[in-house]
């Protein structure tokens, strides 16, 4: 494996995860009140575009990271918005 494409697959590899720790933090706590959920719509358009762009140039690291990237944003997303309903709500 060439040098070029070790490094692809590791930053693939960190950016894919880098929304882990939050996912489980919020799964862990079901408290929002700090998350942008403005942030995570940008994050999550962005990683679309990615997405779109690695199909377009059928390059495999970038559809691979980018499809695991949305489905952790696309989690955060919803359970961001399920726990601040819930912390609004008045009990």
């Amino acid at each position: 494996m060439q040098l070029e494409a070790i490094i692809g697959v590791l930053a693939s590899i960190f950016t894919a995860c880098s929304l882990l720790p939050q996912l489980v933090k919020l799964i862990k706590t079901k408290k929002a009140g700090d998350i942008s959920l403005l942030m995570l719509i940008t994050l999550f358009t962005g990683i679309a575009f990615w997405l779109y762009f690695g199909i377009l140039k059928k390059d495999l690291i970038i559809i691979i990271s980018n499809s695991v990237s949305l489905v952790i944003n696309i989690n955060i997303v919803i359970l961001t918005i399920l726990y601040k309903e819930k912390s609004s709500s008045p009990a």
